[in-house]
């Protein structure tokens, strides 16, 4: 029996692709978030506005990184 030597290293590609999908996770559990505190009866707007905010971040590190991933067509 041979055990694994360890861990292989990951790429700068794999790790980015790890990445993305971590803020992508994240992203939609502040959608369902943002979704619930719409639904309560007295929503706190400042909470919600810090959410959205803070949603739109993830959002462009997203872009940022799926531009990395797939190459301009173009470029």
């Amino acid at each position: 029996m041979n055990a694994p030597s360890g861990p292989t290293a990951m790429n700068h590609e794999d790790v980015l692709r790890v990445r993305l999908e971590v803020l992508k996770r994240q992203h939609r559990d502040l959608d369902i978030a943002i979704e619930a505190l719409h639904a309560a009866v007295n929503p706190d707007q400042l909470t919600l506005k810090r959410l959205k905010k803070q949603k739109l971040m993830l959002k462009d590190q997203i872009a940022r990184i799926e531009d990395e991933l797939i190459p301009d067509i173009l470029a």
